[in-house]
């Protein structure tokens, strides 16, 4: 693994009752990826790191430099750019002094600061609109200049807050692209705030999940969304999510028509009895085939891991819809409420549509149980719970 470059402990207290305690680590040229449900605390997170709020403990250090601490330093000495959601470049100057600003702030002679930027645009695809101001562009090229303008002042640390999220589907692919571009061309440490799953495993090999302050699970990206600890990841993850409780051990859901029972196929801790989880599995984990019957029976029996019986776990269901999806459909079902991924080869021979009942089986190995959000730390009755990894 790459040696880190940035590293340390973020401890912020927005309030009595929320504080931020977050350790986190960036290697030379990766981008760490940090999502989370809203007032999760991202957002604190990046305000602290770029010197918006004080904190109240820890330390992160970039090489050997203090980068938090309770007096911040100068802004301007940190070297750490933000760039958010909005582009925020200067309506009275050109694409080209917005970008040559950060330069000629630090002190760079103006005819090199200029030249510099022409060939960051450039870069990030605007060559020819260096004389443009900000309202003679787009919303897309206003983002590129902004990235111009970040990546020109050469920073030691670049937090990304959401960039993509107000251009629409075409721009944020264009610039996505763009992003893992440059930021593997200039090597340059990254934050990535995102809400996007699909953002976090195309720009970062490694992610942390923050929920109510504390990281929740870390891990590379793939890892952390194919076995997520907390509820949020696996909704995140887009995996079908089945809410239920322990009863002896085992996951039990009785509100669906019919009962459910789940035992974890993982080698982890066993659920108390009343603990509030979720028993998630992906899409294409599922099995689907036609049924005649129309009595709602059947329950989802998964063994434990080791066990000598590990049949698939089957119980008839409802289709709702079908939609496409890649390779083939996604089909919508019910009771319980799930997706299931099948080829196109498949659906073509099942000949299902709206209303028809059909089986659904989830092999035991594909099943994990995590806890719900109710027992995430804060939220009423909860217990305190270990950071997980992913």
């Amino acid at each position: 693994m790459t040696a880190s470059v940035i590293a340390g402990r973020v401890v912020v207290r927005r309030s009595a009752r929320f504080e931020l305690d977050a350790e986190l680590d960036v290697g030379h040229g990766e981008v760490l990826a940090v999502m989370g449900p809203s007032g999760a605390g991202k957002s604190t997170l990046l305000q602290a790191l770029a010197g918006d709020l004080s904190v109240t403990g820890g330390e992160v250090r970039i090489g050997g430099d203090v980068l938090t601490r309770r007096r911040r330093p100068d802004r301007r000495r940190r070297g750490v750019v933000m760039l958010g959601q909005n582009p925020l470049l200067f309506p009275h100057l050109s694409a080209r002094d917005n970008v040559a600003f950060g330069p000629r702030a630090g002190r760079m002679p103006r005819r090199r600061a200029r030249t510099d930027a022409d060939e960051w645009l450039w870069r990030v695809g605007l060559s020819g609109i260096g004389d443009h101001r900000p309202n003679e562009l787009s919303g897309g090229q206003q983002q590129r200049v902004a990235l111009a303008r970040a990546l020109a002042t050469t920073p030691r640390l670049l937090l990304l807050d959401e960039p993509l999220t107000s251009l629409d589907v075409e721009t944020a692919s264009d610039i996505r692209s763009l992003l893992r571009e440059q930021l593997a061309f200039t090597m340059t440490p990254t934050i990535l705030v995102t809400h996007d799953a699909f953002d976090a495993a195309a720009l970062a090999r490694r992610m942390i999940v923050i929920e109510d302050g504390e990281v929740t699970q870390r891990g590379a990206v793939r890892d952390v969304l194919a076995r997520p600890a907390t509820s949020f990841v696996a909704s995140a993850a887009g995996l079908n999510r089945l809410p239920g409780t322990a009863d002896d051990g085992v996951w039990t859901g009785s509100s669906f028509g019919m009962p459910l029972t789940i035992t974890s196929a993982d080698s982890g801790p066993r659920p108390a009895d009343g603990d509030e989880i979720v028993a998630v599995f992906r899409p294409a984990d599922a099995r689907i085939a036609r049924a005649e019957e129309t009595t709602w029976t059947g329950a989802l029996q998964v063994a434990r891991s080791g066990a000598d019986d590990e049949t698939p776990g089957e119980w008839l269901a409802r289709v709702e819809r079908l939609e496409p999806a890649p390779g083939g459909a996604r089909v919508h079902v019910s009771e319980p409420l799930l997706a299931i991924d099948v080829p196109t080869a498949q659906i073509a021979a099942l000949g299902i549509a709206p209303g028809d009942p059909v089986r659904v089986s989830v092999p035991p190995d594909a099943v994990r149980l995590i806890p719900s959000e109710s027992s995430l730390p804060g939220a009423p009755g909860s217990r305190p719970r270990p950071t997980l990894e992913g």
